[in-house]
Formats: structure tokens, sequence, C-alpha cells
């Protein structure tokens, strides 16, 4: 007996969760030495630019002052909330659709699909940044391996001033 073909596998409940909030974080004050070490990181076996390490200098560029490189991920060790060092991400393939308490769609795999990133403000020493991320929608296509779920989650990132700093849409694909 062979299993009937998935038509669709977006229910109404699931495109009504969309815009849906997924997750929310917030960071840590971020420090000059957080910034350091992740220059470092980023450019290594170079040395990183002064922009990220050198006060005196980084005072008299457009920036006024230390800035973080642009792809600085301040919630990379700990948050502040949720409080403590937050576990890898699971890469269960229903996990979107459990977080908002919906019934999954019983898809079994995914992929990432893609990522696209826009930065707004710098970040800087003392800022504490909150994420939220949110459900942006479902589409769905026939591939050779049949009904494809495409999922796109909006994730933004604002300091303690409301600025934007970083907005991001990633793209999995189930099936």
């Amino acid at each position: 007996m062979t299993e009937p073909e998935v038509t669709s596998y977006i229910s109404p409940a699931m495109a009504d969760a969309v815009g849906r909030e997924l997750s929310r974080q917030v960071s840590y004050p971020i420090s000059e030495s957080d910034i350091r070490k992740w220059a470092i990181a980023l450019y290594y076996p170079e040395p990183p630019p002064r922009l990220f390490w050198d006060a005196n200098f980084a005072q008299d560029s457009p920036h006024g002052g230390v800035v973080a490189p642009e792809d600085f991920n301040p919630f990379a060790w700990m948050t502040a909330e949720p409080g403590g060092v937050q576990g890898p991400r699971s890469n269960d393939p229903q996990l979107t659709e459990k977080t908002l308490g919906l019934e999954p769609p019983g898809v079994a795999f995914q992929v990432n699909g893609s990522i696209s990133v826009t930065y707004g403000q710098r970040m800087r020493p003392g800022d504490v940044i909150t994420s939220i991320t949110r459900l942006g929608g479902y589409r769905e296509r026939t591939g050779r391996l049949g009904l494809m779920l495409f999922t796109t989650q909006d994730t933004t990132w604002t300091n303690q001033h409301g600025e934007l700093v970083r907005q991001s849409q990633g793209t999995v694909i189930r099936y």
C-alpha cells in the first residue's frame, strides 16, 4: 500500500500563525573585550582593523568610537533573557509549529535554503541587543523529492534605544 500524496503541508492554522513571535532574546551589555575577541577570531591570522580594538584610533573615525564588526553576535555565548547558556538549536524539522503550539506538518527532513541580512546601526560597547524572531511565511513547491515546504523566519535586532541593528530573513526547506 502506498502513502497518499500530500497536496499541501500548510494548514489553515499554520497560515494564520504567520507573523507570530517564535523567540525573543536579550543580550548582556556588550563589552569592548567581547568586540576585541570577536574581531581577533574573525580576522585571524591577520590582525583585526583598529576600529574594533583601538579606542583612540576609533574616536577619530566616523563612528566616534569602537564598534563591533557587523556580523558580531552578542548572543553567541550566553543570553540575559532567557538567562543562561543556550544549548544548540534543535534540528527537529517540526520545531517551528511545535513552538507555536500547532499541529506539525508531517515533514521529516530540513535543509537551510537561504539567508539575507541587512545591517543598521553598528553595535557598540554598552549596547544591549534584543532579538525577536517571527514566522515570516510559508510557500510550497514540488521538487524531485515531492512537495517541499519553504518556511521563512524574520529576525530583527534592536539596541536599547530601539534603533535597528540588524534584520535577517532565513528560509528552511522541509520535505
